[in-house]
């Protein structure tokens, strides 16, 4: 063996000894699994091996995936794939939280953070105030920018947290971390609170749910846990390791479910029978393509699975905040306004941080429009 190989040889053991060190002390990865965790992730009727299962055959991508094209796509800003001026949102409306109200009180921050006052509780869904959906701060897509920036000292007292699954779109190491020194509780998936006891969560303030276990929150809010189709993970070997789920939010007398991350599946269909009519649907609307057609919904599906769901209502979200994927950012609401036109059911569009009740007009500005820009 010449001294060159040699030499190279050793520089590449110490480049993957340097990603595995990078890995395991960044904090950001998140937890291992073990213990009762592992057991119960292993009893799981939904996981095979220790990897859980989607509730059909869900290849994340499909075969054929163009990745040299992608990148250069994902580096571009052309196309409108992102706003040209910031954002306009609105400062949250506090007096609008922490008071018993007849109706559930709604503020959308942009992707799949919703602030929610239910019965003078709030709960919020997959909080991410962080630049970047990253384990890095200097690598990753960017959040587009907002006239405000949302963070916890901009938001009511936070009584219930739902982390849908472990993608950094949905749980933010930097956000949660800044919350190991005070008392909201945590509904998650099987797995995810490894990643939260790893960043300072006392155990008794998490409680993981499998699909179709309930978590009775106060004796008038009832939250559990339902099917999607999609996949998880944080690291370069966890895929699949930890839970993922769409969540149904019963209150004293309005219903309303969060669907997270999701492609199109029957299981819309069965919640719907099971638990509706929902009040308001809050689906994915964004993020979606032809070479990922399984994990994520078109916008077309995302309305039909509204449908199935028996909803009144639907609220897109995972859109509006960041470029995950190639389609220009308002593409995605638009096409779901398109297909909504027989009326069935009502879209609401609130501009992000808007305050809103639920069963009364909905807000229906087309606030990314040119021509409804102030």
């Amino acid at each position: 063996m010449s001294k060159i190989m040699t030499i190279s040889i050793i520089l590449l053991a110490l480049l993957i000894l340097a990603i595995i060190f990078l890995v395991v002390l960044n904090p950001s990865f998140g937890g291992s699994l073990k213990g009762e965790r592992l057991k119960r992730i292993e009893q799981s009727p939904h996981a095979t091996n220790g990897k859980f299962q989607n509730p059909l055959p869900t290849p994340v991508q499909t075969d054929d995936v163009p990745y040299l094209k992608l990148i250069k796509e994902f580096a571009s800003t052309s196309n409108n794939r992102v706003p040209q001026t910031p954002i306009k949102t609105h400062p949250i409306d506090l007096n609008q939280f922490g008071l018993p109200t007849e109706k559930i009180q709604v503020s959308w921050l942009g992707h799949s953070t919703v602030l929610l006052n239910i019965d003078g509780l709030t709960i919020l869904t997959d909080p991410v105030f962080s630049i970047r959906t990253s384990p890095f701060s200097f690598v990753g897509t960017k959040a587009f920018p907002y006239t405000h920036n949302y963070n916890w000292d901009k938001l009511p007292k936070i009584d219930l947290i739902i982390i849908s699954h472990d993608h950094y779109d949905h749980l933010d190491y930097k956000a949660i971390k800044q919350l190991k020194d005070k008392q909201t509780v945590f509904l998650t998936t099987l797995g995810v609170g490894a990643h939260l006891e790893r960043w300072g969560i006392a155990p008794d303030r998490i409680t993981e749910l499998d699909w179709w276990e309930g978590f009775q929150f106060t004796a008038k809010i009832k939250i559990t846990a339902t099917p999607a189709r999609h996949f998880s993970g944080r690291g370069l070997t966890n895929r699949f390791s930890t839970l993922w789920a769409s969540w149904v939010i019963q209150g004293p007398s309005q219903n309303v479910f969060f669907g997270a991350d999701s492609g199109y599946f029957p299981g819309f269909k069965q919640i719907g029978k099971r638990f509706g009519p929902f009040d308001l649907v809050m689906l994915e609307c964004g993020q979606y393509s032809p070479y990922w057609p399984l994990i994520h919904m078109a916008p077309e599906e995302t309305y039909q699975a509204a449908q199935d769901l028996q909803a009144k209502a639907l609220l897109p979200i995972h859109w509006g905040k960041y470029k995950l994927s190639i389609h220009p950012w308002t593409e995605s609401v638009e096409r779901l306004l398109q297909a909504a036109t027989d009326n069935v059911l009502t879209i609401a569009t609130p501009e992000v941080g808007q305050v809103f009740p639920l069963d009364s007009p909905y807000p229906s500005k087309h606030w990314w429009s040119k021509s409804e820009i102030n």
